[in-house]
């Protein structure tokens, strides 16, 4: 009697493959609902001050404008400035290491980089022509970053020129303020005194050069806020050169000659141009913050232009 195997009827059971993951309640995998938290995180981060702000600054190239600004104040600002102070009988040396706040060593090395010979205040129509273009160009410059800040248009190249020249004036007389407090405080005032002393003038030089530049588009009230932000992000810069500019200009120079104190001035600068920016769209952004949801007023009143919702910034300006 022939036996009939069973087993060899019964096929094998196929190895259990990747098994697909469970859907949720809701339908959906915990992938898609781990993704689309996250998405909500992104929005929620951009929606913020911080994203609000930092789309700001990107949307104008904050950090290639900054090396733009270095670079026009090397070729165009400081010869200008060597000429004018070595025309009133100043040092041009002691006013940029005020600027830096750097101590004597490294103010020094900033005077063996930048001499006034006796004849530079003789210059040909050409040569003072040239200098005064050059420096009109830096300021321009910044007369183009706070349009972009506040949406204001140009009023007319007169205006504009007067602007730009009553602003170079301003930045003479503002380091020449700053070097006269300084003396005055000297070592009595301490660290504390003479911050302060350099937060104060500090708010009224950019609450001027806003509102010089900008040829009365803005009311004096709506610049306030960027000039104190601006400021607060200059006294910052003064203390952090106080404690990092001047060992790094003294190093600089002890490593690669003078040419690594230009260098470390043209870092200075860079920071000087992020700090503009960072102070005038926190300013606007504050103005934004304080307006109506809809109003209809125009840059003159709260620093808005047309019914563009505050919470959205305008396309491709700061």
């Amino acid at each position: 009697m022939q036996r009939v195997h069973c087993g060899s009827m019964t096929g094998r059971r196929r190895s259990a493959g990747p098994r697909e993951p469970a859907p949720g309640r809701d339908g959906r995998t915990a992938a898609n609902r781990l993704g689309s938290a996250g998405s909500a995180a992104t929005h929620r981060l951009r929606a913020g001050g911080a994203g609000r702000l930092w789309g700001r600054l990107n949307a104008v190239d904050f950090f290639g404008n900054s090396f733009q600004l270095a670079a026009l104040s090397i070729l165009c600002f400081f010869p200008f400035l060597i000429v004018v102070t070595a025309a009133t009988d100043r040092d041009a040396a002691a006013v940029v290491a005020g600027w830096l706040g750097l101590d004597r060593q490294a103010a020094q090395a900033v005077g063996n980089l930048i001499t006034s010979a006796p004849g530079m205040g003789t210059l040909t129509t050409a040569g003072i022509l040239l200098l005064i273009l050059g420096a009109v160009a830096i300021a321009g410059t910044l007369q183009g970053w706070y349009r972009r800040v506040f949406d204001t248009s140009t009023r007319g190249w007169r205006r504009d020129w007067t602007a730009q020249l009553l602003w170079l004036g301003s930045v003479l007389a503002y380091g020449t303020a700053q070097s006269a407090t300084g003396r005055a405080l000297g070592p009595l005032g301490g660290p504390v005194a003479q911050s302060l002393a350099a937060f104060v003038l500090a708010v009224f030089f950019w609450w001027w050069s806003m509102a010089v530049l900008l040829a009365g588009t803005v009311r004096w009230r709506s610049l306030l806020p960027a000039a104190l932000a601006t400021a607060v992000c200059w006294t910052g810069l003064g203390v952090f050169s106080a404690r990092y500019f001047s060992e790094a200009i003294v190093a600089n120079e002890r490593s690669y000659g003078p040419i690594g104190t230009v260098m470390t001035i043209l870092s200075w600068l860079v920071a000087v141009g992020v700090v503009v920016h960072l102070g005038g769209a926190v300013g606007r952004l504050y103005l934004e913050h304080r307006a109506p949801p809809a109003s209809g007023g125009d840059p003159r009143g709260s620093g808005t232009t047309g019914s563009r919702r505050t919470d959205d910034p305008p396309q491709g300006r700061v």
